[in-house]
């Protein structure tokens, strides 16, 4: 077994689908193909169900998926450590942070760090705080950004910047223009959502119970895993939503959107990872670089 065929294993077992694993890996299909054949025929297991062009893990394969994350860790770990010996940081810096993180607030900072340390290979790669928080504790992700509460003493929390909610409704809608509306008139209002789990929704539900106001009392149409896809459908006319004021800003400014005069609290932009894996160079460095100060992000 090698540390190749865990990495492919596990590309394959995240996507479901071969012909993207290849894909995400600079590799053929029939490469990636032939690793899981070996894998099942050396071991004489069953990974992966084949339902027509579709595959899914089998028992088996979540069992050693879990296994296969560790080792990589591991890997990763020991691979961070050798490079940070070496004195500048080098290697490579993997980010998991929630959308909202990953499209607005961190590109800039990835450009100014990739600048300063151009020997540090940086991935991204974006999700709600669930998963975000899920990738930093198996070892996927050196840091975690996230804009959501988390409740894990394994895991150490830093505030990095601050943000803030709006409520937005479509140019066409009923609401468009009118004056402040109460807390009960929200609960009239047809929502469209981020899903359960993300950052986005949590502050927003929380704000809303600080009201008075439960999440069940509102009128949730539509959830939508992307902040993108719940501005277009709120940009109909139909709906209302509540995203950071940067999701929102380019809608603003080409009249789609309009600003619903509701005060919402900001919230935390908060970094996070593993306090038992050792941090390396280019994490300390990367660090250093985005804590100060701390700004209110618009």
């Amino acid at each position: 077994m090698t540390f190749d065929q865990l990495r492919i294993f596990l590309a394959v077992a995240e996507r479901e689908h071969v012909t993207r694993a290849a894909e995400s890996l600079n590799l053929t299909q029939s490469t990636v193909s032939g690793a899981i054949a070996a894998l099942e025929g050396r071991h004489n297991v069953k990974l992966f169900h084949r339902i027509g062009r579709r595959i899914e893990l089998t028992e088996e394969g979540r069992i050693f998926a879990g296994e296969a994350r560790a080792i990589l860790a591991t890997v990763r770990s020991a691979e961070a450590i050798l490079a940070d010996l070496g004195g500048a940081p080098r290697g490579s810096l993997s980010i998991f942070a929630s959308q909202t993180i990953a499209s607005y607030w961190l590109p800039q900072h990835l450009v100014n760090f990739r600048e300063l340390h151009p020997q540090v290979d940086l991935r991204l790669a974006a999700g709600n705080t669930a998963q975000c928080l899920h990738a930093v504790n198996v070892g996927a992700a050196d840091l975690g950004f996230i804009e959501g509460v988390i409740d894990d003493p394994g895991v150490s929390v830093d505030l990095v910047a601050r943000d803030r909610l709006v409520i937005v409704v479509g140019h066409d809608h009923p609401w468009a223009g009118r004056a402040p509306p109460s807390v009960s008139d929200l609960c009239e209002l047809q929502w469209v959502l981020r899903e359960n789990g993300s950052g986005t929704r949590s502050t927003f539900e929380e704000a809303m119970r600080m009201q008075g106001v439960l999440p069940s009392d509102l009128h949730v149409a539509i959830e939508l895993p992307s902040n993108e896809g719940i501005c277009n459908a709120v940009a109909t006319g139909k709906f209302a939503t509540a995203v950071s004021e940067s999701v929102a800003q380019e809608g603003i400014n080409a009249g789609r959107l309009v600003t619903v005069p509701f005060e919402l609290p900001s919230r935390a932009f908060n970094v996070i990872r593993q306090r038992q894996r050792h941090q390396s160079r280019a994490g300390k460095a990367f660090l250093e670089m985005i804590t100060d100060p701390v700004k209110i992000y618009r």
